[in-house]
């Protein structure tokens, strides 16, 4: 036995380990799995190594029609600080001598139309006795007012000038996050500045900012005197109207907001062809479902929206709305939550009759109410 190992054993060793070998490398030739890793490579191009190597196009298309808006107020204060303390005035009245000045501010503004209709944010302009617009070839004229909307913080302008450019505008409901923007303005006063971006995010809401919130956020650089001015694709189609930051310093910090064009247009148009906004209105306050209330509902795995208050011969009253009610489904749409389904209704027109189902006391119900207008916030 030992001469034969001795003969043969080195052999069958060596043999073995080769089989091990060629097993743990080529596993499939003896029935096993597999164990490689497949991975994905994309196939190379020169593009998936760089992007584009200029956006002169897209800025050369878009900057004309944006502008660059100053504006200036008279605002009055007391000559001495001690006219401002409340027991002076006390006994000396209001009566007071009063020192004007001229505050001025910056801003951007779009151009939407030939015919000289601008868009921009509301709080550049509002309170403003003067508003002065600077074109990109130079000119200059003063704007008018034609109407504000402070709910959503927009604005239209009208200047009188021949040959305006226009922008293009894009669409704000295709876009996706990861999308090259450009944001158009003018920064500090230093004129008119490009700057580069992504589309961080969209639908961004309940920041408290505006009373109807769907922003665009991005993450191209947006500074004060940037409101007003164009959120642009990378074609240099118009996709929002740059409107706010998210900052802690006051500089930008990489989050920025827009107003998208479509949400900027209804107003826009009703702004001209109303001189206001008109929107839908149910007249009821509501809450968010808690995840105690939605339990104490029985609405668990379900949408909805509680009822906390309801306008005295408001539309929802007329409907036989109550407070305590839970709305289930407003025009066929779910009722996710009170912000969503509120705008959902200030998108309607005014005499729409819609179908409104609820939860009363556990028991469903189907109700019908003729949305109104809703009037003028003060």
């Amino acid at each position: 036995m030992p001469r034969v190992f001795k003969s043969y054993g080195w052999p069958l060793v060596v043999g073995l380990l080769v089989a091990m070998l060629l097993i743990q490398r080529f596993p499939h030739w003896v029935g096993l799995p597999s164990a490689n890793v497949n991975l994905l490579q994309a196939p190379f191009t020169q593009q998936s190594r760089s992007g584009p190597s200029s956006y002169a196009r897209a800025v050369n298309q878009a900057s004309p029609a944006v502008a660059n808006l100053y504006t200036a107020k008279v605002v009055s204060k007391p000559i001495q600080p001690l006219y401002s303390d409340p027991a002076f005035r006390r006994f000396f009245g209001d009566n007071l001598p009063q020192q004007k000045r001229m505050e001025s501010s910056l801003g951007s503004a779009v151009l939407m139309s030939k015919e000289g209709y601008l868009l921009t944010n509301n709080h550049v302009t509002a309170g403003a006795d003067q508003i002065i617009v600077t074109l990109k070839d130079g000119r200059e004229t003063m704007a008018r007012v034609i109407g504000s909307d402070p709910e959503t913080d927009l604005a239209v302008l009208k200047i009188d000038l021949p040959d305006l450019p226009a922008i293009t505008l894009g669409r704000s409901d295709n876009m996706q996050i990861g999308d090259v923007v450009l944001a158009i303005g003018n920064p500090f006063g230093v004129g008119q500045t490009v700057t580069m971006g992504i589309i961080s995010a969209t639908g961004r809401n309940q920041l408290g900012l505006n009373t109807y919130e769907d922003f665009i956020q991005t993450d191209a650089a947006i500074n004060p005197g940037n409101s007003g001015g164009a959120l642009v694709d990378s074609q240099g189609n118009l996709l929002g109207i740059n409107t706010a930051i998210f900052s802690r310093s006051g500089g930008s910090q990489g989050i920025g907001f827009a107003i998208p064009i479509k949400l900027a247009m209804d107003v826009m148009r009703s702004i001209v062809e109303e001189g206001h906004v008109v929107r839908g209105w149910l007249g009821l306050e509501v809450q968010a479902l808690t995840p105690e209330l939605a339990e104490s509902f029985g609405l668990l795995d379900s949408p909805g929206i509680l009822v906390a208050g309801v306008y005295r011969d408001g539309p929802a009253a007329k409907a036989g709305l109550q407070p305590g009610d839970v709305i289930l489904q407003i025009a066929q749409e779910s009722a996710q939550d009170g912000r969503s389904s509120m705008n959902q209704v200030a998108r309607m027109p005014p005499g729409e009759k819609i179908e409104l189902k609820i939860l009363r006391n556990g028991e469903p119900k189907t109700l019908h109410a003729v949305v109104g207008v809703r009037p003028p916030t003060s």
